[in-house]
C-alpha cells in the first residue's frame, strides 16, 4: 500500500450541513413530493451545479424565471434564500479535520463543488476553513466534480502524488471519477464511518 501523505475534504455534505430542505420544505407546507417535484424539474440539481462551476447566480436566476415563468417566486428564493440553506458545521467530521492538522503528518487540503459568489459566506461562518492548505473551489475555477480538470489541478497545484492521497466526498459519483485518476476515495456517510475507513489505510484517529 502507497503511503498516505495527503488528505482531500469535500466540504458540503462532509463537514458543512447544506441542504434546500431548510427552505422549500417550509415553503411547501411540509409536502415532501411538492417539494421534490420542484427540485427535479426547476431548481434541479444539474441548474444548481452550473452555478458551482461558475456561471453567474444572476444570470441563471434569470433564465430560470423565464423558462418557468409560473414558477418565479420559487426561483428567486433558490438563491434569495440561500443562506437559510446553509446548516452547521459537521461536528464529528471537524473534529477528525482538526486531527489530521495537529498531527502534521499529512497535508490537508480540500476541493469543493461551490458558486464563487456564494462561498464567501461559509468561509465567513466557519472558522475550520481556514485550516486548509487551500481548497480549490470550483465556481473559481469555472470547473466543477467529476471533471477530470477539477481533480488534476488539484493535484498539480498542491503538488499532490495521486497514489498517496485519500479524497473524502459525499458524493459517489466524485469518488468513481477520483479513482480513475489513481487517487484513492473515501465516501462519507458518518464520521463515525470515515473513522472506520480510514483504517483501510493504516490511519488511526
Amino acid at each position: 500500500m502507497n503511503t498516505i501523505d495527503t488528505i482531500i475534504f469535500d466540504l458540503g455534505g462532509v463537514l458543512i450541513d447544506w441542504n434546500p430542505e431548510y427552505v422549500f420544505l417550509d415553503v411547501f407546507n411540509g409536502d415532501r413530493e411538492k417539494m421534490q417535484w420542484f427540485f427535479d424539474n426547476i431548481c434541479t440539481n444539474d441548474w444548481n451545479e452550473n452555478q458551482d462551476a461558475g456561471y453567474p447566480i444572476a444570470k441563471a436566476t434569470e433564465e430560470r424565471v423565464t423558462l418557468f415563468p409560473k414558477h418565479e417566486k420559487h426561483i428567486r428564493m433558490f438563491y434569495g434564500r440561500w443562506i437559510e440553506m446553509l446548516g452547521e458545521a459537521i461536528d464529528g467530521t471537524v473534529k477528525i479535520l482538526d486531527t489530521f492538522i495537529k498531527s502534521n503528518h499529512y497535508k490537508v487540503v480540500a476541493l469543493t463543488n461551490w458558486s464563487a459568489e456564494t462561498f464567501p459566506i461559509a468561509l465567513e461562518r466557519f472558522d475550520f476553513l481556514h485550516w486548509f492548505e487551500g481548497i480549490i473551489v470550483s465556481g473559481e475555477e469555472k470547473t466543477r466534480k467529476p471533471f477530470d480538470d477539477i481533480y488534476n489541478l488539484t493535484l498539480e497545484r498542491f503538488n499532490i502524488k495521486a497514489e498517496n492521497a485519500i479524497f473524502i466526498d459525499d458524493n459517489l459519483r466524485n469518488i468513481e471519477a477520483a479513482n480513475n485518476l489513481g487517487i484513492n476515495g473515501i465516501q462519507f456517510k458518518s464520521p463515525e464511518q470515515l473513522i472506520e475507513q480510514l483504517k483501510h489505510y493504516n490511519i488511526h484517529l
